[in-house]
């Protein structure tokens, strides 16, 4: 492979990339040939330095997926930079979508949670009311005042926990996107075999 099939290869395989995103990649492997070439290598060897065209491309497009998550909060960005990480290699496949979706499943059982808990209480207040007007529906036992006290205090509980769970799910997507940082930080160190 020479230099310009190369750089050819990496401009195809960044494609979906912002243009000038990808311009900038290419300035800078096209600088790592010519400081090569510059020290006396051959283009086979830089390239052979360098690595797989295909390798370098899968981990500026995960890169670029977690800035864009890291930016631009939203659960497409936070999978995107997921499913960007696991096409990094098998590894990522046991330390990345395992524990990402056992604490997705944990989100998820919270929210469900302080929903139930909320709909609970309302309950509860609708059947103290109801109660009297349909009595062969509805029989709610004990002092209505501390059943409507008691569902007021539930429904609080179930909106706090509410609210608490949309903290866990901020600091969950941080510290997600700080994980696969990390985990490529660690990927491409491993990939790097040489510097120019």
């Amino acid at each position: 492979m020479s230099k310009n099939e190369f750089l050819n290869k990496l401009r195809k395989l960044l494609g979906s990339m912002p243009q000038g995103e990808i311009d900038d990649i290419l300035y800078d492997y096209e600088e790592h040939f010519r400081m090569g070439m510059k020290d006396g290598k051959t283009e086979d060897e830089i390239i052979r330095a360098l690595g797989d065209p295909s390798a370098i491309a899968k981990q500026f497009k995960a890169d670029y997926m977690f800035t864009k998550a890291e930016t631009t909060t939203s659960i497409s960005n936070m999978f995107r930079a997921v499913f960007a990480s696991i096409s990094l290699g098998l590894f990522n496949i046991i330390f990345v979508l395992g524990p990402f979706f056992g604490l997705v499943g944990v989100l998820v059982g919270l929210f469900a949670a302080a929903f139930a808990i909320t709909i609970g209480g309302i309950g509860v207040f609708l059947a103290t009311i109801f109660s009297p007007l349909l009595p062969s529906f509805i029989s709610v036992g004990g002092n209505p005042a501390l059943n409507i006290f008691a569902s007021i205090g539930i429904s609080a509980l179930g909106l706090l926990f509410f609210i608490g769970d949309l903290y866990i799910g901020r600091f969950f997507y941080a510290c997600t996107i700080r994980y696969l940082k990390m985990n490529l930080r660690i990927i491409m160190n491993r990939g790097q075999k040489n510097e120019f």
